[in-house]
């Protein structure tokens, strides 16, 4: 099915980069077509538990950016979607973008009957596969749109047929396939955002053979209200209440075998997390192992104040080993305490790798822009009309990635105007 649209600005990518330049163009009397992989907006900031400056919830910024793309008509919003081609120049670009089937219209209530019904369990990716949930799901309590959805892996099964059975208000449309629209549009903003860098790849870290051995993105989704286990931060082998936790900096980043970048945000990533474990259980123990501690600007006083509390122990020196004692599921990490030329061997209950961020465009390049040797996009200033924003351009935080987002609205804007 084609159907031809106009509009001024395309946004691919529903992230807080995405969303912010959508509102920032469209709050001027632009036109925007958002259009966002997921079934949901708000991409990585919507799993956070906390995030800077302020240590709020991210419904706290998320939910006034949602409201203000509710009550704005300008913007149009497609989830599910991707872009599959763009031709033409600045002023004047010809989209194709693929809808993929939700299964479910906007008649939906949220009133979770066809997840009642649904047997099978598929892994829950907003937790990063530590929970399962149904066929049929709401991916979470806050999600824009605020729908459900049913996994393509229960279509044409029985447990399709019982969602459809059990749904008093005709939400549930089988025969939805997929639909391909044409638009016309003056810019282009890339802010398709970033994934956690492949901690299987680490041979030494064993991550994908030892329980307790997490990623920092899976620690935030623990610490999480909504998380796997209600926001109580456990450790994932026996559910044990956690006295002792590692943390390892530069899991992969500053590294030429894997990421020869820093990834800007993990040291301060980890010092909260540890905050998180030390809020939760009074009398836990953390261990940061670093490289160099980076905490620019104003977050350096959040650094200085964890320094003070001594069940934080921060040790500068790269973790060789981790091992796992197969009778407790207890680790035990081994490296150097650079500052004492000592060997360091702590035993604790659960290692949180903190990984980097990759840029998407690393593994799947997007259509008219350039990418450097890291894989981030890459503004052409010699062909202004599509640009890039967020981490897809470099690895930045929430504050800074709104910032940018700023700007890539302006710049947009000046391009759809020619």
């Amino acid at each position: 099915m084609s159907e031809e649209k106009a509009a001024g600005i395309l946004v691919v990518g529903g992230g807080i980069s995405g969303i912010t330049t959508a509102v920032e163009a469209a709050e001027v009397g632009y036109d925007v077509i958002l259009v966002e992989k997921n079934p949901y907006l708000g991409g990585r900031v919507a799993q956070m538990s906390k995030y800077f400056p302020k240590l709020c919830p991210p419904y706290c910024g998320l939910e006034i950016n949602l409201r203000r793309i509710k009550q704005n008509p300008n913007i149009k919003c497609f989830t599910l979607a991707e872009l599959e081609n763009i031709s033409g120049e600045a002023g004047a670009y010809d989209v194709t973008i693929k809808v993929n089937p939700r299964y479910v219209n906007e008649n939906c209530t949220v009133c979770g009957k066809c997840a009642e019904v649904c047997s099978t369990e598929i892994p829950n990716e907003f937790n990063f596969g530590m929970d399962k949930i149904k066929g049929a799901y709401l991916p979470h309590e806050m999600a824009f749109p605020l729908m459900y959805v049913l996994s393509p892996e229960i279509i044409g099964t029985d447990d399709a047929q019982k969602c459809l059975d059990a749904c008093k208000y005709n939400a549930i449309d089988l025969d939805m396939k997929p639909e391909t629209i044409d638009i016309k549009v003056g810019s282009v903003v890339y802010a398709t955002g970033w994934k956690p860098f492949d901690a299987a790849k680490i041979e030494n870290f064993e991550y994908d053979k030892q329980e307790n051995v997490i990623t920092n993105v899976m620690m935030e989704r623990l610490a999480a209200p909504n998380g796997p286990t209600g926001g109580k931060i456990l450790r994932p082998s026996d559910g044990k209440e956690v006295e002792s936790v590692a943390f390892v900096q530069c899991a992969g980043s500053r590294d030429e075998n894997y990421m020869p970048y820093c990834s800007a945000v993990c040291c301060l990533a980890s010092m909260k997390h540890a905050t998180y474990v030390r809020e939760q259980y009074p009398d836990s123990k953390a261990y940061i192992f670093y490289i160099d501690i980076r905490a620019p600007g104003k977050y350096e006083l959040f650094y200085q104040q964890l320094q003070k509390d001594e069940n934080v122990a921060f040790i500068k020196g790269k973790i060789a080993k981790i091992t796992e004692d197969p009778q407790t599921k207890d680790l035990e990490v081994e490296g150097e305490d650079i500052l004492t030329g000592v060997k360091v061997r702590q035993r604790v209950d659960m290692v949180v790798l903190a990984t980097g961020m990759v840029p998407t465009t690393a593994e799947s390049k997007l259509p008219n822009i350039d990418i450097d040797a890291s894989g981030f996009a890459v503004d052409n200033l010699q062909k202004p009309g599509i640009y890039a924003t967020g981490v897809v351009k470099k690895p930045m935080d929430v504050a800074s990635s709104v910032q940018d987002a700023t700007g890539a609205a302006l710049k947009a804007i000046q391009s759809a105007r020619k």
